[in-house]
């Protein structure tokens, strides 16, 4: 993909699943990835499969529900020059129905889902603004879109996203900053096998498969092509569009 080399990338959440997949790819299109995650060796593990196959990338541990330790991680990048592209794709949920719930998985799950990811924009669009542009792509869910049972409060953090990208899409389009939403339907990832427990999650994992019209979950390799295209110059009078990844499961247009 054009102008992806020599750009200088933070990814959330690369330690493992979409974000490792994405990481890797945007290293073999010749950027520079910086990995911000709560797992310190497993992002440390995908820095190691970049550099074996020469690319660069640097982990740094990194809670991005603490502002704190997130400015002084963008600082720290920074230093080597500006942030040209930011995708938020770090993610938590648990499955579980609205009524069975309670206010501090809530709080834990907006803290993640949707706290997060505005901390992200808040640290890094300056820059970006003050560089001249910027790229920034946002892995939502199909769950912010449709809804998903037992998923009500994750669901609306998503959802939130869609909204708030589209807002910073028309807010900073003019400074040269393009948002666009990436929305994976049911994934074989770490965190859906977490979510997806006990004989009632591996119930769920097999109705979805079944009403996936692909008839498969989604892999995190299916994700860092659309990823990077929208980071990339193909892509460069595209900012405001939420796309779905979910095997035809969801469908709009």
């Amino acid at each position: 993909m054009r102008g992806l080399s020599g750009k200088r990338v933070i990814l959330t959440g690369g330690a493992s699943g979409i974000g490792r997949q994405v990481a890797l790819r945007f290293a073999e299109e010749g950027a520079d990835v910086a990995i911000f995650d709560l797992d310190r060796s497993d992002a440390d593990e995908t820095v190691q499969m970049i550099e074996a196959v020469g690319g660069r990338g640097t982990s740094y541990q990194v809670d991005i529900t603490d502002r704190a330790q997130i400015d002084n991680a963008v600082a720290s990048v920074e230093k080597n020059g500006p942030v040209d592209i930011l995708v938020n794709n770090a993610g938590w949920d648990r499955m579980e129905t609205f009524l069975d719930s309670d206010v501090n998985f809530w709080k834990k799950v907006i803290d993640i889902n949707l706290y997060g990811p505005l901390h992200m924009h808040h640290a890094v669009l300056p820059g970006m603004v003050k560089n001249g542009g910027g790229r920034i792509i946002n892995i939502s869910s199909d769950a912010g879109r449709v809804g998903s049972s037992g998923e009500a409060v994750y669901s609306a953090c998503k959802g939130g996203i869609i909204s708030f990208s589209k807002t910073v899409a028309r807010e900073l389009a003019r400074d040269g900053i393009q948002v666009n939403v990436v929305c994976p339907g049911p994934t074989d990832t770490p965190l859906f096998d977490a979510v997806a427990v006990g004989e009632k999650g591996a119930k769920i994992a097999e109705g979805l498969k079944r009403a996936i019209p692909m008839r498969r979950l989604a892999d995190p390799s299916d994700f860092p092509g659309i990823v990077c295209f929208l980071a990339s110059d193909d892509a460069g009078f595209i900012t405001g569009q939420t796309i779905s990844v979910s095997g035809g499961l969801t469908m709009h247009g």
